[in-house]
């Protein structure tokens, strides 16, 4: 009878410390920082960005003239449009109240004519390039949307031969398999406020031609908040979220994009409509993982 008492009191004992285990550790595995960064068993971190300086071994600059852009891509943060402060990085459009010459090029060898709109840009090009897996970045938009503002957060294959070209094989023209394009987060102002775009750009098989529209939606968000938006590859889907929620997915369309990819944040003026002052995307951070 003795025994038996003592048996009960240890097994009680014994369930008491699991419980108290498992909550610890439930907790633990729950609880995330202020800025969402969250621990996750499935995901190994490969990269990791939370800009508190600007560093030259995650980034370059990137000077280019796309998409027939109103503004100009500036380097080395020159008028303030890639600030980094306070643990954040401001990805800007400017006006700076007087027209510039600007020295982005096209594809074609077009010279961008002078304006008074200047911008910053920055890829992970020849710093940080991955396969598939998962690519993440917590921002958002300063203030109200405006009409010609399309600030983006997107990838693009390693071997796309556009500006800067700095390995040999980067000779693939876009959107060709090797310079494959998936936007993560898109807004284009002159479409209203409260959305975002988010999906692939399908290839035509040639030079520069793409369907922009057949592979992505739009989905709601506040643009002003603080979100995450990633792309992650899932078996052969491409499965777009929005603050982990799952909003859009490209069935079967993964393995269209094999090679490594770089990560792009930039902020562009896409129309003629007027702008003054400044236009900010502020980034807390940007992450890549791969599944283990």
């Amino acid at each position: 009878m003795k025994k038996r008492k003592i048996l009960s009191i240890l097994l009680v004992g014994l369930t008491v410390i699991a419980v108290y285990l498992f909550s610890d550790i439930s907790v633990l595995e729950s609880s995330s920082t202020d800025n969402g960064v969250k621990g996750n068993s499935e995901w190994n971190i490969e990269f990791f960005d939370d800009f508190d300086s600007f560093n030259p071994d995650n980034w370059q600059d990137q000077r280019i003239w796309v998409n027939n852009e109103k503004q100009c891509y500036v380097p080395d943060n020159q008028y303030g449009t890639r600030e980094v402060s306070e643990g954040t990085l401001k990805i800007k459009v400017i006006n700076i109240g007087e027209k510039i010459e600007c020295d982005n090029m096209d594809k074609h060898g077009n010279q961008h004519p002078e304006t008074s709109y200047i911008a910053g840009r920055i890829a992970s090009k020849n710093r940080k390039e991955f396969v598939k897996g998962k690519w993440t970045a917590r921002l958002r938009i300063q203030g109200q949307s405006q009409a010609s503002m399309f600030p983006a957060w997107w990838i693009l294959g390693a071997q796309n031969n556009e500006p800067p070209v700095q390995e040999p094989d980067e000779n693939i023209c876009w959107p060709l398999t090797g310079s494959g394009e998936i936007d993560i987060f898109e807004h284009h102002g002159d479409y209203g406020s409260g959305h975002y775009t988010t999906g692939a750009i399908k290839s035509l098989g040639e030079c520069d031609k793409g369907d922009w529209w057949s592979l992505r939606t739009s989905a709601d968000t506040i643009l002003c908040d603080f979100n995450t938006y990633s792309v992650e590859w899932e078996g052969s889907d491409l499965v777009y979220r929005l603050n982990d929620k799952e909003v859009y997915r490209n069935e079967g369309l993964g393995d269209n994009y094999p090679e490594p990819m770089f990560a792009i944040l930039n902020f562009a003026k896409i129309t003629d409509s007027p702008m003054d002052g400044e236009w900010v995307m502020e980034v807390d951070w940007v992450k890549h993982e791969s599944r283990i």
